[in-house]
């Protein structure tokens, strides 16, 4: 269903012009911290969120399908870290998109599998690593349109929300 929000909040921003993304991340600024709930929903362009949406999804089904990770918990902690993350330490611009998220549940289910010392676990971490090892490149910073900040903020509040969950 969250994945169908990002699609519909995404045609509804191109009808009204792009006016949502004034919802994003601005850096410590009082109207940014509405961005922290909301910049996840939005995206910039349909590449952008196709990305996104791919991802988001994939992702929700691994860790919504293990009980034992705690999902709504997780997710709601990696999308109010991620957040805050970013507004602390963002570069001045408005920041959208749900990359953040992602980054940090990709590090959730990492971390998680350390403290949960389960077989499933291992395996789907071994598997994230496989298919989303790469991304760890976008979290170092560089000049540029994307947020590589919301990126690092993410896989922070990952393995932060599984630290939490599994002391």
């Amino acid at each position: 269903m969250l994945v169908l929000v990002l699609f519909l909040i995404f045609y509804v921003n191109q009808f009204l012009g792009g006016r949502l993304n004034y919802f994003g991340i601005i850096p410590r600024t009082g109207w940014g911290l509405l961005g922290i709930l909301f910049s996840p929903l939005l995206h910039y362009n349909q590449a952008h969120l196709t990305a996104n949406g791919v991802s988001l999804f994939l992702l929700l089904v691994i860790l919504f399908s293990h009980r034992e990770y705690r999902p709504e918990v997780a997710l709601a902690s990696i999308w109010l870290l991620s957040g805050l993350g970013t507004w602390l330490i963002g570069r001045p611009s408005v920041h959208i998109g749900a990359s953040g998220v992602i980054y940090g549940v990709v590090t959730y289910l990492i971390a998680a599998a350390w403290w949960l010392r389960s077989w499933r676990s291992a395996f789907l971490a071994v598997l994230i690593l496989f298919l989303y090892g790469g991304i760890f490149y976008g979290m170092l910073p560089h000049a540029g349109f994307v947020s590589w900040e919301a990126h690092l903020s993410g896989a922070i509040a990952g393995v932060l929300a599984a630290r939490w969950h599994y002391k």
